[in-house]
Parts: structure tokens; C-alpha cells; sequence
């Protein structure tokens, strides 16, 4: 068989995939050999889908002429060629040693170039392990020093998530990991192509939870009390909100100093209400239980129109939730600057309201306080205790932000909903195709926001 035939089989079983449900027309393949012992190269693969749209993927392989039995869970298949049997290299742990030492040795090779930070030091001899979470991209864990993301898909231009830490390095803000270094490769000069970004090294924070499992911690505890309210639990995960609060007020005032800022208003205003419009009336295409709100949702929208200030703008994460932050011993860090990875990679690095990140994590405790009622619990009367819980950290969230800029995002009410409203929106679509029996939680909150416009 050859690699492209392989790959057309193998590529959709992948969680990183962004073509799920499309149909793989042709597949094809370009090797940069890495390493020659063992084998590994770094793939560039071309897809075309049958609906005509056109992709690359980043698709890192390890080749060995004897098939391997302890690898044997990581085989993508069998070639007709030598050497035959094609592993994932990503979960090759002979293979992922090769990513630190190309970098602490700045390698260049083709149109491939390892960029290391400046007073960076990169950890040899380290085997890198999988995380199990990978979604749109795929991370190597190496030790408790540092790790790599690789971007699964390639776009010309430089990656937020690098661009923005790159940034923020001179800052030196508590509230993202350092920097380590970044691998590049080389834009199509004759179409006038920018760099692109195959992945990034960061500091490794050990011993770090994520945003998400101890909000949902403490829901679970408020569950478990029969009649307590949430700031009478042990687990009230308030003064958590308030610290992540201030932490994004922090980040989001070093993006506004280094990047670009600006603002917008009158027919820039209303492409912002035509966006949200457009993607509401495609989401009613998919979600059929979205018509009893839309007209709630367009006058939510519409009253942008109306404001009659200038709305600031600048560089923000642009999918900040739960899932993003980690809690360490030192305080709150913030990930992944990249983006929604389905948006297309200028848009992503374009300037946006900082009051789209914050609609972002207050929906992020929507769901936190619900996620539990559509997974087995039916009790109705929990339906009450998670709005209180929510409340409650959505306004501590909101005053921890407001105790580092000096405004409460909260008085700026009809930007903040239709943020809202337009995420919501885009977390019915999502649910609907990948798990309806989550819909009802951003149905609730859009009935409530189509209700108070």
C-alpha cells in the first residue's frame, strides 16, 4: 500500500482530525526526514475532500524495516516499500526524543527552521509522553521541563499561540508559561506566502489542574450538601474565580501594551451584528430548537448597533473557557492563545473586544454548574442550585476582573450578551453534531439571553 492510501484510512480515526464527516477524496504526501536512525519524518499531507475543500496536515512518522511488537498500538500500517511498517511518531517514545535535540541545536534543514528563545534551555535525552486530551492539535509532555504542541493543521502565517507568547516574553507576566521555542517552515515564495507554524515549546507546568476539573469538583460537592448554598461548601470555588479574574484582566493588559490595539464603531459595528446574524441563521439550519429565540437573539445583536461609543479592541486568547487555565501553586496560567482552531488562521490573529473572552469563561461556568444535570442526575431541584453557583462565580470572575482594570466588564451589558448569545450559539451547533444530550445547556442560556434583549 502506499503512505497516501495509508493515511486516507488512518487519518479520520484520529481525534485531531478537523475533517470529521467529510469524505477523503485524495490524499497526498510530502517527506522532510528528520532523523535517519530510526527513521522520522515530518509529513506534509495534502487532502482534498470530496466537497472539493482542500486542507494540510502535519502528520509526523517513524518508519522501521522490522515491525515492532512494542509499538504495535501505535501502527499506522504497512507499505510496500522499505522501510515497510510506518508508526505514529508522536507516540513513538524512541522517536520523541529527536524534538528537543533539533532544538537545542537551533537545526535548520530545507525550509524547516527550530527558533529557540533567547536564554531558553531545552532538556535532552527525554522521551515525550502523549497527552491523552488531544484535540484539533497533539502535545508531548517531556519530564516535568517543557512541552511541545504540534499544530495539526498548516496555514501560512504565524501561529497566535507562538506569536502571542512571543509577545508577552519581554513582560514576563505570571500568568503564561515561558516560551521555550518554536519550529517554522518556509512559505511558498512564489504565491507570496507568509511562514508557517508547525509547533511550539513551552515550560511544562508539573503538578498543575486544569480550570475545568476543579470546577466541576466543587460543583460536585454543592451536589453532594443537601440544602447548602454554594459559599456555605467547602469546595466554593469563588475566590478561585475572582483570582482567574484578575489573571485574564493581567494578560489581557500586557496583549493591549506589546500588540496592536484600536477600535471600532459604525459600519465596522455592523459587520460585527451581520457576523453574529449570519451564524445564528446557520445554526437554525442545524438546530431546529433554535427558531423560538431567534428573534430574541437578532434584537440581542441588533442593540450593538445602538451603542454610541467607540468599542476598544485588541489581541485576545479568542476561545477562552475552563479547559484553558491551569491552577499551580503560584496562581492561575493561561493556554493555548491559538484560537477557535476552526476559524480561519488571519481572522484568529485579528483584534477583538477583551469582553469576548470574558462572555467566553462566564459561559464556561454554565456550563460547569450544568454539565452534571445532562449526565445521569434528573433531580429538578439541582436546575436552581446550579444558576447559583454560576451566579456566583460568573460575578467573581467579573470583580477580580474589575479590581485590576478598574471596570466591571458587567456594565457594559449588551456588548457582554450578545458575546454571549453568538457563543452560545456556536455551543448549540457544536453540541447538536457531537452530543446532543449536552444541547439543553446552551438552549437555557440562549432562552434567557434572547428573553433579556
Amino acid at each position: 500500500m502506499k503512505l497516501g492510501e495509508l493515511l486516507k484510512v488512518w487519518m479520520p480515526e484520529q481525534r485531531w482530525f478537523a475533517g470529521k464527516g467529510r469524505v477523503l477524496s485524495t490524499v497526498d504526501t510530502r517527506a522532510i526526514e528528520l532523523s535517519s536512525d530510526p527513521l522520522v519524518e515530518l509529513h506534509l499531507v495534502y487532502v482534498v475532500f470530496s466537497d472539493g475543500g482542500k486542507d494540510t496536515f502535519i502528520v509526523p512518522l517513524s518508519r522501521r524495516s522490522v515491525r515492532d511488537e512494542q509499538l504495535e498500538r501505535v501502527l499506522v500500517g504497512e507499505l510496500d516499500e522499505e522501510p515497510r511498517w510506518v508508526y505514529d511518531a508522536m507516540r513513538d517514545r524512541q522517536a520523541t526524543p529527536l524534538w528537543l535535540d533539533l532544538f537545542a541545536a537551533r537545526h535548520e534543514h530545507r525550509e524547516l527552521r527550530f527558533h529557540l528563545e533567547p536564554g531558553a534551555t531545552v532538556p535532552l535525552n527525554l522521551p515525550g509522553d502523549i497527552v491523552s486530551t488531544e484535540q484539533s492539535n497533539s502535545s508531548l509532555v517531556f519530564g516535568d521541563s517543557a512541552i511541545l504542541k504540534l499544530f495539526r493543521r498548516l496555514e501560512p502565517g504565524l501561529n497566535p499561540d507562538v506569536e502571542i507568547h512571543d509577545a508577552l516574553h519581554a513582560r514576563k507576566n505570571p500568568h503564561v508559561a515561558p516560551l521555550l521555542g518554536f519550529l517554522a517552515i518556509e512559505g511558498e515564495k512564489s504565491k507570496g506566502q507568509e511562514d508557517g507554524t508547525i509547533a511550539m515549546l513551552q515550560t511544562f507546568l508539573p503538578a498543575a489542574s486544569d480550570g475545568w476539573s476543579l470546577a466541576a469538583a466543587s460543583i460536585r460537592d454543592l451536589y453532594a450538601e443537601g440544602d447548602l448554598h454554594p459559599d456555605e461548601v467547602g469546595g466554593d470555588f469563588a475566590s478561585e474565580s475572582y483570582r482567574l479574574g484578575g489573571a485574564t484582566a493581567s494578560v489581557h493588559a500586557d496583549l493591549a501594551a506589546v500588540l496592536p490595539t484600536g477600535t471600532i464603531d459604525g459600519d465596522e459595528l455592523g459587520g460585527v451584528v451581520a457576523g453574529m446574524s449570519a451564524r445564528l441563521d446557520a445554526a437554525l439550519d442545524v438546530v431546529p430548537e433554535l427558531a423560538s429565540h431567534a428573534e430574541g437573539l437578532r434584537a440581542c445583536f441588533a442593540e450593538l448597533a445602538e451603542l454610541a461609543e467607540p468599542i476598544p479592541v485588541q489581541r485576545v486568547h479568542g476561545d477562552y473557557h475552563l479547559g484553558q487555565v491551569l491552577r499551580t501553586y503560584q496562581g492561575w496560567t493561561i493556554l493555548d492563545f491559538e484560537g477557535e482552531p476552526a476559524r480561519p488562521l488571519a481572522a484568529r490573529r485579528g483584534l477583538d473586544s477583551p469582553l469576548r473572552d470574558i462572555a467566553g469563561m462566564l459561559r464556561s461556568f454554565d456550563y460547569a454548574a450544568r454539565h452534571l444535570l445532562v449526565e445521569g442526575h434528573t433531580d429538578p431541584q439541582l436546575d436552581y442550585r446550579a444558576n447559583e453557583w454560576a451566579g456566583r462565580n460568573r460575578q467573581a470572575f467579573c470583580d477580580g476582573y474589575a479590581k485590576v482594570t478598574g471596570s466591571d466588564p458587567g456594565e457594559q451589558a449588551a456588548l457582554l450578551r450578545a458575546f454571549e448569545a453568538d457563543k452560545a450559539v456556536y455551543e448549540a451547533v457544536y453540541e447538536a453534531r457531537n452530543r446532543p444530550h449536552w444541547l439543553p445547556i446552551p438552549l437555557a442560556s440562549l432562552a434567557r439571553l434572547a428573553q433579556t434583549a
